[in-house]
This record gives structure tokens, sequence and C-alpha cells, in this order.
């Protein structure tokens, strides 16, 4: 079989509740996330899966036991399919396959299912906007070491913008909305990252930065009311902020509205149906902020879709600048651009 492979890159969520154990497992092993050596990593990521186990099973029963993450991926690789094949027929067939990090679809099944088909193109495509080492780095070192096939590997797409308009659609309603309440307060809001790990290097709160800023711009908002926020702190080591937590709270002083925008996220999953739809609002409440919106990830949106499908476009075309950073990755030049 000829045609064309896209991988999608995600970190994936457990899909039951006895799937939550060896999924922190997966996760707290990777050398990304706990930076020590291997016997030390793997005892020590043991015994915090095993802590962390009770309390994020009781997260995912709030959203029916598993994360949605999966279903939401295919429904994105399914559109992604169509919409390459609808502006570069010649690439057809393609074929989206989903590689997970940290719990199934893993990347040793998406690797033999490219093998099979003998495509005439590959494309790595991580659905993590803005960079990292715990992320996109992760994730194709990984593909790498269960022997994915090489291909054109994009690095991120923070600053783009049709990413900053995919998401300034989502945001724009609920803006509307919160208005009618007070002079609103937008709290973009991304996964955050483990201090130790930003000051070596990492370009992830940089990338974040550059992407609330984009999308405030893309609002016409970037002279008003915005905070760069982050969320999911595990453990007692220092995490980049503000948080998300100390933001909510402080909009309660302030008597504003806000309206939460998850920027690192493209799809729905723990830390948004749970962090911010459930908590996020409760604390938003017992703190008095007046009103509490949260946009919904870009998920399969069509301008999200048709962005992604014109960035392997332009990666197949030449038409990508390799990544400062690490010249295995292909950036658009905006991106490229904006790295520190």
């Amino acid at each position: 079989m000829s045609g064309t492979a896209v991988v999608l890159f995600n970190l994936g969520g457990p899909d039951k509740p006895d799937s939550v154990l060896p999924f922190l497992r997966n996760l707290f092993g990777d050398p990304a996330i706990l930076r020590m050596p291997a016997p030390v990593r793997w005892l020590l990521g043991r015994y915090i899966a095993a802590k962390r186990a009770p309390i994020a099973r009781a997260v995912y029963d709030r959203i029916g036991g598993g994360s949605p993450i999966v279903p939401e991926t295919e429904a994105q690789a399914a559109a992604l399919a169509s919409e390459i094949e609808r502006i570069r027929p010649d690439l057809a067939p393609v074929r989206t396959v989903i590689a997970m990090r940290y719990w199934h679809p893993r990347a040793a099944a998406a690797a033999a299912a490219v093998r099979a088909m003998a495509p005439d193109h590959v494309v790595l495509l991580p659905l993590y906007p803005q960079y990292s080492t715990t992320t996109t780095a992760s994730s194709l070192r990984e593909w790498r070491e269960v022997g994915g096939a090489d291909g054109l590997a994009i690095g991120c797409y923070a600053v783009e913008d049709w990413f900053a308009a995919s998401y300034a659609e989502q945001v724009r309603p609920l803006l509307a909305q919160a208005e009618a309440l007070g002079a609103p307060r937008i709290l973009f809001s991304a996964h955050g990252l483990p201090q130790r790990i930003a000051d070596s290097g990492d370009p992830y709160p940089a990338h974040t930065q550059r992407t609330a800023a984009a999308v405030a711009r893309a609002l016409g908002w970037l002279d008003r009311d915005w905070r760069l926020c982050y969320q999911s702190r595990v453990g007692r080591l220092a995490w980049i902020g503000p948080s998300t937590e100390e933001e909510i709270r402080r909009a309660g002083v302030d008597r504003k509205p806000i309206v939460v925008v998850p920027i690192a996220f493209v799809s729905e999953h723990s830390e948004t149906l749970v962090e911010l739809d459930l908590e996020g609002r409760e604390l938003a409440h017992t703190h008095g902020v007046p009103g509490y919106f949260r946009a919904p990830t870009v998920s399969a949106a069509p301008s999200f879709i048709a962005g992604l499908a014109a960035l392997v476009d332009a990666g197949l075309r030449g038409k990508l600048g390799a990544c400062p950073r690490d010249p295995a990755l292909l950036c658009p030049t905006a991106v490229c651009g904006a790295r520190t």
C-alpha cells in the first residue's frame, strides 16, 4: 500500500479504572518526567504511581471512569485524513495513526501499523501545540525506540495564526456572555511544568506565553485584561506559575468574571473536564467570582483540522524550516523565530 501515513502523538489516558495504575507507572517511569538514574526512577516512579492512583481514580470516576482522549483523538484523526485528501488528493490514501505516550494505543502498535502500510510519505505530528522535552521530545523519542519509521517530524505550532484563530473562535461567544456581568478577565490555562525542568532550558514556558498573546491578539484583547497560568501540579516540587487556582481566587478578590481558555490542550480530558469544569468552577463560586466560563478545546473544530492539514502540506512541500533547537524537527518560520 502506498499513500501517506500521519502519526498523531498525545499523552493518552486510562480508559477504565483498572488502567489508572499502569498508566501512572508509565508516566512516572518516563525519564523525561523523572530525571534520575533508571533503577531509582523505576522504584520512585512505582511508589509515586501507587500513591497517586487512588486520587487519580477518584478524578476519573467523576467523568465516567476513564479519559475521553482516545475517542477525541480518533475524531481528530478521521477529520484530518479527510481534509488532507481534500487539499492534496495526490497524497491519497491518507491514513492517520494514533500513538499515545502512556496508555493504549501505544507507539509500538502505531509503528507496526505504519510498517504494514509501507506508505510513500510519513508525517509525525505531535498534538502538543507548544514544544516541551516532556511531551513532544518524549513522544518522538519513544517512536524511535520502538523502531518507528523515519518521517517529517513537526515540532510545534505555538504561534501560528490558524491555531490562535481556532481558539479565538471558541472564546469569542463566551466573552460576550462574560461582559454582561462586568469587565471580564481571560485566564489562559496551560498544563504546568516543574520549575527545575523549565530552568534546564525547556522552551515550554516561553511557548505558552506566546500562544496566550497570539490568542489575545486574535481576539483584539492583547491590551486588555488577560493572564497566563498553569494547572495540574503534582507533588511537592516547585512548579512554574502562577497557578490557575491562584488566578481564580484573585479574580474573586477583583470581582472579575473570567473566561478560562485551556491553550495547551487540543482535546478534552481530566484536566479540562474535572480540574477546570468542576474544581475550577467550584473554586470560583467559593471565592465570589461573578461569572465563570470555560472555553472548549479545539478538538475537531474545522478551523483547527484545516490548520493541521495545511501544516502537513507545508511540511511535505518543503516549506517548513528546521527547528534551531532540534534540526530533526520542522517548524513554521514564525514559531522557530519565536524560540528563545
